[in-house]
């Protein structure tokens, strides 16, 4: 059952370094916050999963804290590229970084996989692609049409983080408006620490909600605000003037690394 923590003894509990983390969140809901505590209580040798790696993992790309990402785009979404992504792999600062790419479909499948407790995914996909011999992706026969298939590996991570706007006081918690693959990543985790925009004393029914039983969770830790500078949907609105400024602090190692000192290191995980 979920236990109700601070975010600090979550992270400390919960992710150890050369641990597999997935932080996932769609557009919205993505969870900067336990990014930074991460980067906080300095984790090193991470494999770092994310559909689509943005500020939030060049930050901790940045920190050294990564040593392999495995993902499917990656870049800072409506401005450009992400600069310290960048370093890792062109220069190996601050660290080399290892890649492990695939397509949008593939991770997806191989997250769906993890939560089943299958040992791979099955897309029709990769196939004359010079991405099926850069990646862990294996071609299969369908036994029952004979289709040539593309098997992915499933994503079990050690840990899957994620951001919702509820929990309740049992640990269940309640996530709505655009969802990605947050169910399947918690569901494929060993163990999994959720942060939550409030704590409420029950959750109310809602369209097209995605609601995870206290059982399936680990940790959920309050953290308001735990999404910013994305969104979270009925809380706030995405600070769009941030990832255009985010462009030019990222772009330089100085600069990076004294933004990170400010408002990362020099703050505390905000709980209530």
């Amino acid at each position: 059952m979920a236990e109700i923590v601070p975010l600090a003894e979550a992270v400390q509990e919960l992710v150890h370094d050369a641990d597999v983390v997935a932080l996932e969140g769609f557009t919205h809901l993505i969870p900067h916050s336990a990014g930074h505590e991460l980067i906080r209580q300095r984790r090193r040798s991470l494999t770092l999963v994310r559909m689509t790696p943005d500020v939030v993992y060049v930050q901790l790309i940045g920190m050294g804290c990564a040593r392999k990402l495995v993902f499917s785009w990656g870049g800072n979404p409506g401005v450009g590229s992400l600069h310290r992504f960048r370093d890792a792999v062109e220069d190996g600062w601050p660290e080399p970084l290892e890649l492990e790419e695939h397509s949008h479909a593939g991770m997806a499948a191989a997250y769906a996989a993890g939560a089943a407790k299958l040992p791979f995914g099955v897309v029709r996909g990769y196939e004359g692609t010079d991405l099926a011999k850069r990646t862990r992706v294996a071609s299969i026969t369908c036994p029952f049409t004979g289709d040539r298939l593309a098997a992915v590996p499933a994503i079990r991570p050690d840990v899957g983080i994620i951001h919702a706007q509820q929990a309740d006081e049992a640990g269940n918690v309640l996530l709505w408006g655009i969802s990605g693959v947050q169910k399947e990543v918690v569901l494929a985790s060993s163990r999994s620490i959720v942060t939550v925009e409030e704590l409420v004393p029950r959750l109310e029914p809602r369209p097209n909600a995605v609601f995870l039983p206290a059982w399936a969770v680990t940790a959920v830790s309050v953290v308001p605000g735990g999404a910013r500078p994305s969104y979270a949907h009925g809380y706030y609105d995405r600070d769009n003037a941030f990832y255009v400024r985010w462009e030019e602090i990222s772009r330089d190692r100085d600069r990076f690394r004294a933004w990170i000192q400010r408002h990362v290191l020099e703050l505390e995980a905000t709980v209530v």
